[in-house]
C-alpha cells in the first residue's frame, strides 16, 4: 500500500470527502485524456482511493484496480470514462438509482468485475450493502462475492452487495465509514490489526476493551459493532459448538448463529428478512391500503374521501394542491383496519413497540401535537401534587407550564451564561448535587421526585448524560429523570452523540449497573469516603450509585418532526422506567388529558415513516448532517472575507474551559481527529453538537433578528432562533452540499456590500458593533419564590408553589400593573412593597421565562427587561406594564 494513503481512521474526513476524491480523479483522467501528459498525483489519488472502497461494494476495489490497470497501461480514454462514470453514479446518492446505474456500467469489459445488482427487467428495489468478516485469505473473496451474488432471487423485495474484510479493526472501519451497510455476518479466526495505519483505532479497541473481539467466539466483536451501529442486524458463521453460542447470555445481540456456511440460502434469507423487518411501517402500509378502498363515510369529517373538495368549484384548489390521497386517507374511524391513539390495540401499537425497539426504549408514545405536549404528558403522569422537580429555569415553556398543571413545585438550577451572545448553556452538575444535597441535609429529599433537562439545547450543549444519573442516583436512588430532547432525536443514530441521548446513557448504565463491577466501584468509594463524608468531600467527589438500590426510570421526549421526516408536530416519548407498570395507569390518563381525540392520520404515517428511514439510513443521513455542519464552519471561518464580519463560534467560546476536561476546542482545530473527539464525547461536561452552529452577526452590525429578517426576505434562506447578535445555523438529514455553496455566496455578497458601505471604518458601523458586541445587558438568574408561596418550603431549599401563585393572578382584583420604566418600580426595588411576578414573561429571544408565576422580582430581571430590544415578549403588555400580584392579596 502506498505511503501516501490515508489513515482509515479518520472516519467522517474519509467518508465525507469520498465523493470529492473521485471527482478530483475523475477530473485528473480528463486531463490526462485531452493533454496526452498524465498528472503526477493520479496514480497517489487512486491510492488513497484504495483504502476507502475497501469498505464499499459499489463501485469497490475491483473498480479501483480496474482503474489502477487502465492507468498503469496507458488508456487515458477508458480510465477517464470510468472514472467519471463512477463520479457521476456516487453523486447520484441514493442507493436504488446507484444499483440501477451501477448495472447500466455493466458491458463485456467490465461483466465479470462489476456483476448484475438488479435481474433483467426488474424495477428498482431498495438496495444495501452486507459486511462479510471473514478469515479466509483475500484472494478467495472474488469467489466467495460470486457465491453470495448466485443467492439473489427474481422475487426478493431488495438487492444487496457483499463487502468483505479479514480484521476486527477493518470491520469498526467499515462499521463506521460504510452508511449503506444494514447487516453483518461474522466467521471465526478473524484477526485483530488492520494491515493499514489505524492508530486512532487501537486506542478505541483499547478503551473499549474490543481486543477480546479478536479469536475466540466473535461475540465481542459483535457487542463492539452493537455498540456503535444499534440498527445492524448481526449474523454469527462458527465451525464449532453453535449451540453453546446461541446459548451464551451476550448473544443477545445476535439475529441468528449458523453452522459454518451449510445454509446459504438460509443466510441469505435471514438478511433478507431483517431488513424487511425494519422496513416494514404497519401504520403507514395499513393507511395506503384503507385510501385504496371504497368507502363511504357517515362520521364527522367531510373532507375524508376528498368530494366536499374535489366537487367543489371555489375549494378544488386545495385538492389539487395536496393530492387526492391526502383526503383519501382521513378518516375519524379506528376500525376497519384503522386503530385509535389514545388506546392502541393495532398497528398503531405495532409501530410504536417497533419504533421502541429502533430508539432503545422500553415504550414509546406517538404524540400528534407537539413536543409541547409530550413535556406536560410526562410530568402530570410523574408529578403529584406537593412534588419537588428540579428543573433548568431555561428550559422550554411547556415544562413550567407541566408544573402548573401537576402542582409540582420547581427548584430553578441555573445555566452557566453566554452573557456575551445573549444566551445560556446547560446546567453544571455541581448545581444539580448542591440542590439534591440541600433536600437531603434538610431532611426532605423524599419530596425531590425528578430532574427535568433540555439535552441538546437549543444552542447545542449536551449534558454528559450518564454521569449525570450516575451522580444524582448516588444521592436519591429513586429519582426519575425527564430528558427533553426535542432538538436532538436524531443523535440516537450517531455513534459520537449516542451516549449523550437519554436513551443511549440509560442501555449503558443498565448494563454496568447489572455487571458485578459496578457494585465493586460503589463499595470501594465507600470504603474511601468513609461513614460519613462531609458535604465538600461529596460534591468534590464523581460519585458511584448503590447498583442494589438504583431504580433506573429515564424519560425522553423527542420532536421527531425537529431533526427526522416527520410532519410537524410530530412527537414521541421514549420510556426506560423499570416502574413503569406502576404509573402505567396514570400515564394513560395524561394521554386522555393532552392528546386530541381526532388525531391526524398522516401524522402518524409520517412518525411511522420516520422510524423506518432512519433504522435503515439514518446513520448515513446523519453522517451527512455532520459532515455539512463541518463544511458550513470551515466555509464561513476559512474565508477571507466572510471571515472578517462573521465567524461560527468554536466549543471553547460556547462551552467554558472548566467543563471541558478534555482540552477540545474545536472541530476545526489544529490536530484534531475523530479520536479527539470520542474523548471529548466520553469525558466532558459538556459537548457541543456539531449540527447545531451560533454564527456572529453582531459583527457585521446586525442583531439577530434583523440578520435572520434580511436572509429571509432577500434571500430565501431560513434560520430559527436568534440571539442579541446571532443566528443559529442548523443541518439536519435534509440539507445538501448546494445549501453551504447558496449560505456561502449570501454571505459574500452581504459582505461585500459592507465593503462598499465603508466596512468597519465609519463610525456608525462601530458604534452599532459595540452596541451588539459589548454593551450587553447581564443575563439575570431566578431570585426566589415569595414566602407566601414557601410555606412547605425548607431553610435552605428554593422550591415554590408556583400553581397556587398562578392561579392567583385569575382573579382580577389580586392583579395591579405597573409601567416597566415607571418611577414606582424602582421605588419598589429599594423600599418595597416587593414586586411579584403574577405569569410568565418570556422574550423572544432568549425564549425562556424570566418571570415566573410568584417570584419576587430583582433589579438584575427589571434592568434586563428594560435593556431589551426584542419585539417579542410573551405575557408582557407594554401598554398595561408588568402584571404583578398585589402583596396585600396574598
Amino acid at each position: 500500500m502506498a505511503t501516501a494513503a490515508p489513515r482509515i481512521d479518520q472516519f467522517f474526513v474519509l467518508h465525507a470527502t469520498r465523493n470529492d476524491r473521485w471527482q478530483a480523479v475523475a477530473d485528473q483522467a480528463r486531463e490526462w485524456c485531452a493533454g496526452g501528459q498524465r498528472p503526477d498525483g493520479l496514480v497517489e489519488a487512486v491510492d488513497e482511493l484504495a483504502v476507502l472502497e475497501q469498505f464499499h461494494a459499489i463501485p469497490g476495489s475491483p473498480t479501483v484496480e480496474r482503474l489502477r490497470g487502465l492507468i498503469e497501461s496507458g488508456d487515458s480514454d477508458e480510465a477517464a470514462r470510468l472514472a467519471r462514470h463512477v463520479a457521476e453514479v456516487l453523486m447520484l446518492g441514493r442507493g436504488s438509482d446507484l444499483a440501477d446505474e451501477w448495472e447500466a456500467e455493466e458491458d463485456a469489459v467490465l461483466a465479470d468485475i462489476v456483476p448484475s445488482v438488479v435481474a433483467p427487467g426488474e424495477g428498482r428495489r431498495p438496495y444495501f450493502e452486507v459486511l462479510y468478516v471473514t478469515g479466509q485469505e483475500e484472494p478467495r473473496w472474488k469467489a466467495l462475492r460470486s457465491q453470495v451474488r448466485r443467492l439473489r432471487r427474481r422475487e426478493d423485495q431488495f438487492v444487496y452487495e457483499p463487502v468483505f474484510v479479514g480484521s476486527v479493526e477493518d470491520a469498526i472501519c467499515a462499521t463506521v465509514i460504510n452508511p449503506r451497510l444494514a447487516a453483518v455476518v461474522m466467521g471465526e479466526n478473524v484477526t485483530l490489526h488492520s494491515r493499514h495505519d489505524a492508530p486512532v483505532i487501537r486506542e478505541l479497541l483499547e478503551h473499549a476493551s474490543y481486543a477480546k473481539a479478536a479469536g475466540g467466539t466473535g461475540l465481542e466483536l459483535a457487542r463492539a459493532l452493537k455498540r456503535i451501529r444499534p440498527e445492524l442486524d448481526l449474523y454469527m458463521l462458527s465451525g464449532r459448538n453453535v449451540e453453546a453460542i446461541a446459548g451464551d447470555p451476550q448473544a443477545d445481540v445476535l439475529r441468528r448463529v449458523f453452522h459454518s456456511i451449510e445454509e446459504p440460502v438460509e443466510l441469505h434469507l435471514s438478511i433478507l428478512e431483517g431488513v424487511a423487518a425494519r422496513y416494514e411501517t404497519p401504520f403507514f402500509d395499513n393507511l395506503k391500503k384503507y385510501a385504496q378502498r371504497p368507502i363511504a363515510t357517515f362520521h364527522a369529517l367531510p373532507i375524508a374521501r376528498g368530494k366536499s373538495v374535489f366537487q367543489s368549484d371555489w375549494i378544488r384548489d386545495m385538492g389539487e394542491f395536496y393530492g387526492m390521497n391526502l383526503f383519501l386517507a382521513e378518516s375519524s374511524a379506528t376500525t376497519g383496519g384503522l386503530d385509535s391513539l389514545l388506546e392502541p390495540t393495532g398497528n398503531i401499537k405495532k409501530a410504536q413497540d417497533m419504533a421502541a425497539r429502533a430508539f432503545g426504549a422500553d415504550h414509546v408514545f406517538f404524540v400528534t401535537n407537539g413536543t409541547s405536549t409530550s413535556n406536560k404528558m410526562v410530568v402530570q403522569a410523574l408529578v403529584r401534587p406537593g412534588d419537588v422537580v428540579i428543573v433548568d429555569r431555561n428550559c422550554h415553556k411547556s415544562h413550567h407550564y407541566g408544573l402548573v398543571l401537576s402542582g409540582g413545585q420547581p427548584s430553578y438550577v441555573e445555566a452557566f451564561p453566554l452573557t456575551q451572545y445573549s444566551m445560556y448553556g446547560a446546567v453544571p452538575l455541581e448545581a444539580i448535587k448542591k440542590t439534591l444535597l440541600d433536600f437531603r441535609d434538610d431532611g426532605r429529599l423524599d419530596r425531590v421526585r425528578m430532574l427535568d433537562l433540555t439535552n441538546c439545547t437549543f444552542d447545542g450543549h449536551m449534558y454528559n448524560t450518564r454521569r449525570v444519573m450516575e451522580e444524582c442516583l448516588a444521592i436519591k436512588p429513586d429519582l426519575i429523570f425527564l430528558w427533553d430532547e426535542a432538538w436532538s432525536g436524531f443523535a440516537h443514530w450517531s455513534p459520537f452523540l449516542r451516549p449523550r441521548t437519554a436513551m443511549g446513557a440509560a442501555a449503558d448504565l443498565k448494563d454496568w449497573l447489572a455487571n458485578p463491577e459496578s457494585l465493586d466501584a460503589y463499595e470501594r468509594q465507600q470504603a474511601e469516603l468513609g461513614a460519613e463524608p462531609s458535604r465538600e468531600t461529596l460534591m468534590a467527589t464523581r460519585l458511584v450509585p448503590d447498583p442494589r438500590k438504583v431504580r433506573l426510570r429515564v424519560y425522553q421526549t423527542n420532536s421527531t418532526h425537529k431533526s427526522m421526516s416527520a410532519i410537524r408536530q410530530g412527537s414521541m416519548v421514549l420510556v426506560r422506567d423499570v416502574d413503569f407498570p406502576h404509573v402505567e395507569s396514570q400515564f394513560h390518563e395524561a394521554i386522555f388529558t393532552h392528546a386530541s381525540t381526532s388525531p391526524n392520520q398522516q401524522l402518524i404515517g409520517s412518525l411511522d415513516v420516520a422510524r423506518r428511514q432512519m433504522e435503515l439510513e439514518g446513520y448515513g443521513l446523519v453522517m451527512n448532517a455532520i459532515t455539512i455542519a463541518l463544511k458550513i464552519r470551515l466555509a464561513v471561518n476559512g474565508h477571507p472575507l466572510v471571515s472578517k464580519y462573521f465567524r461560527v463560534l468554536g466549543a471553547d467560546e460556547m462551552i467554558p474551559e472548566q467543563f471541558r476536561n478534555s482540552g477540545f476546542v474545536d472541530y476545526l482545530s489544529q490536530g484534531v481527529n475523530w479520536g479527539k473527539v470520542l474523548q471529548a464525547v466520553h469525558e466532558d461536561e459538556f459537548f457541543l453538537d456539531p449540527t447545531r452552529m451560533t454564527l456572529v452577526c453582531g459583527t457585521a452590525g446586525f442583531d439577530g433578528t434583523s440578520f435572520k429578517g434580511l436572509l429571509a426576505n432577500r434571500f430565501n434562506i431560513q434560520v430559527n432562533k436568534t440571539s442579541r447578535n446571532s443566528v443559529l445555523i442548523q443541518s439536519n438529514i435534509n440539507n445538501t452540499r448546494s445549501d453551504v455553496a447558496l449560505l456561502l455566496r449570501v454571505l459574500v455578497q452581504v459582505c461585500r456590500e459592507l465593503e462598499e458601505g465603508g466596512g468597519t471604518s465609519t463610525d456608525g458601523f462601530k458604534r452599532k458593533v459595540h452596541s451588539l458586541m459589548t454593551e450587553v445587558p447581564d443575563l439575570p438568574n431566578f431570585s426566589r419564590f415569595h414566602d407566601a408561596y414557601r410555606k412547605d418550603g425548607g431553610a435552605s431549599t428554593t422550591e415554590g408553589d408556583m400553581r397556587t401563585a398562578f392561579f392567583a393572578a385569575y382573579r382580577e382584583e389580586n392583579c395591579e400593573y405597573v409601567p416597566l420604566r415607571s418611577a414606582e418600580i424602582d421605588k419598589r426595588l429599594e423600599s418595597g412593597p416587593e414586586l411579584i411576578s403574577a405569569n410568565f414573561v418570556i422574550p423572544y429571544p432568549p425564549g425562556f421565562p424570566i418571570m415566573v408565576p410568584g417570584q419576587v422580582l430583582t433589579k438584575d430581571a427589571i434592568t434586563f427587561m428594560r435593556k431589551l430590544d426584542v419585539k417579542e415578549i410573551h405575557g408582557y403588555e407594554a401598554a398595561r406594564g408588568l402584571k404583578l400580584l398585589k402583596p396585600d392579596r396574598l
